[in-house]
């Protein structure tokens, strides 16, 4: 059966030639004033409007407006008819909620095209939802599959960033192991018990890769610098903390459990702040940092140190590195997890080995 389009237009003569126009394709109705297309509209539900702006009592605008506030016509995609081709209408028509509009006298293969692929975009976006909600329900009977899949996603993407380093991800894996690590150690010790529930710990452990995707804003004259940052690379480099963050609610602000993405973008913004409160970007100091940064601090600043990078040689061995977190602590560090770190040195040199 074709679609129905909903003609709205209070000159018979245009009702007239859009149904000449569009009647082969599709079945036409017709309406001469915004109320008649309510009463329409009370009883049918058709694919698409076409709305002339200039009527008497209701004009377009305000028939829009009432279809738009109207949950079971919200959805109906609506076209503007006018005489008016001026930019300012044509804004005015999209501000408005129009997908389209086409201009009078009609020109019989402009409607007709306008016509068939709003048409084509309402059965796509049709198609999509519907789709949408299939794979939703696929997906939310496989919730420990898709958390998986996820983690692998996550990862992946922190990789690539880290990559442009020449870390190759090492880095990635490697403060996430730590941030385990920590983070179990200090629930073994009945530390800071009042945060580190399941659920904390398992955020933290998962947030943990995505601590410097901000750096894939930082151009990579900075980023892959073999010796020293200026003060104005430094300083251009430390604004992938709050990149970050921005990009941390643009890609999974709307798709992740509230309180994941709450600890992941402190991870990302705080994981450069000091316990004396000279760190970046906002200066916090003692608890003020969130925890989970606290302990990705450790775990990164480890690491950075333990392995090569491009400005440096890997610091060996193993107590020299473990010595200057011990200087760290109640400056730069959270004393408690440090020491909590420290005493792991037997684990660290067994894994360090593997």
């Amino acid at each position: 059966m074709n679609e129905v389009i909903l003609v709205v237009d209070d000159d018979s003569a245009n009702l007239m030639v859009a149904q000449k126009i569009l009647g082969k394709e599709y079945r036409i109705a017709a309406a001469n004033s915004g109320m008649a297309a309510f009463k329409y509209l009370e009883k049918n539900k058709p694919g698409l409007i076409l709305l002339d702006i200039n009527m008497p009592e209701m004009d377009g605008f305000e028939t829009i407006a009432k279809l738009k506030k109207e949950e079971a016509y919200a959805s109906i995609p609506v076209i503007f008819l006018t005489a008016d081709k001026g930019v300012e209408t044509e804004t005015k028509c999209f501000q408005a909620g129009a997908v389209d509009f086409v201009g009078k006298p009609f020109v019989p293969d402009v409607l007709l095209s306008r016509v068939r692929r709003t048409l084509e975009l309402e059965r796509y976006r049709s198609n999509l939802e519907i789709l949408v909600e299939e794979q939703a329900k696929l997906l939310a009977e496989k919730t420990n599959r898709l958390n998986e899949v996820q983690e692998h996603i996550i990862v992946g993407m922190a990789n690539l960033i880290e990559s442009r380093d020449g870390s190759t991800g090492k880095h990635v894996k490697n403060t996430q192991t730590y941030v385990k690590l920590i983070v179990n150690e200090l629930h073994k010790k009945g530390l800071y018990q009042d945060i580190l529930d399941e659920e904390y710990m398992q955020n933290t452990c998962k947030a943990a890769p995505l601590h410097d995707i901000g750096k894939i804003k930082i151009p990579d004259g900075i980023l892959q610098k073999p010796g020293k940052l200026t003060d104005e690379e430094f300083t251009f480099m430390k604004k992938h903390t709050d990149y970050s963050a921005g990009i941390i609610k643009d890609i999974i602000g709307d798709l992740e459990d509230a309180h994941y993405v709450e600890i992941v973008s402190n991870i990302a913004m705080c994981h450069h702040e000091r316990w004396d409160g000279k760190g970046y970007p906002k200066g916090l100091k003692g608890e003020e940092i969130p925890l989970c940064a606290r302990i990705m601090a450790v775990a990164d600043v480890f690491d950075a140190l333990y392995e090569e990078r491009c400005y440096k040689p890997p610091m060996r061995p193993l107590q020299k590195v473990l010595d200057i977190l011990e200087e760290g602590k109640g400056t730069q560090f959270d004393a408690a997890i440090v020491d909590v770190f420290i005493g792991m040195k037997p684990i660290l040199e067994k894994l360090l080995e593997e």
